[in-house]
């Protein structure tokens, strides 16, 4: 990692980024002010992630809690979140209804090019976060799922 910030501040460069993998590096040069420390992003929380018991700060900015069994779908990208396919066609899942890791339970819509987001995991919704029409951000949490028990 060292010898990375050594080779950037070695050029005219502003900004690098690098990823390889699941891993990814951002470095930033100040102009004059105090001196950038490497970034390094964690790895994409894309799809389903297992809730975490304490607080998740929602969009907003009002805090939430969800069961400690509880698996959110977060959106893998930024854009627009579609329940349903079409505006006068029904959601793809209802709060109540059980999925399947392959279920498309939404779309998200960037740069007019609609993405399926599945739940992957087994389990029933029990909470949609989310407005239709909505803008997402990246890793925001969309949808709860009670996951089965024997899904593990």
């Amino acid at each position: 990692m060292l010898r990375i910030v050594e080779l950037v501040k070695s050029t005219q460069f502003s900004e690098f980024r690098l990823k390889v993998g699941e891993i990814e590096v951002q470095l930033r040069r100040s102009n004059g002010a105090a001196a950038q420390h490497p970034q390094i992003a964690p790895p994409p929380a894309a799809g389903a992630v297992a809730a975490e018991a304490a607080a998740t700060p929602s969009p907003r900015g009002a805090e939430r809690r969800f069961p400690p069994d509880a698996v959110l779908v977060r959106s893998p990208m930024v854009g627009t979140f579609y329940r349903a396919p079409a505006p006068d066609a029904a959601p793809f899942v209802q709060v109540g209804q059980h999925v399947e890791p392959d279920t498309t339970v939404c779309l998200i819509e960037v740069m007019k090019l609609m993405n399926s987001i599945a739940a992957d995991t087994r389990g029933v919704v029990i909470e949609c976060l989310v407005e239709n029409g909505e803008y997402v951000e990246y890793a925001q949490a969309l949808m709860v799922i009670r996951p089965d028990p024997e899904a593990g």
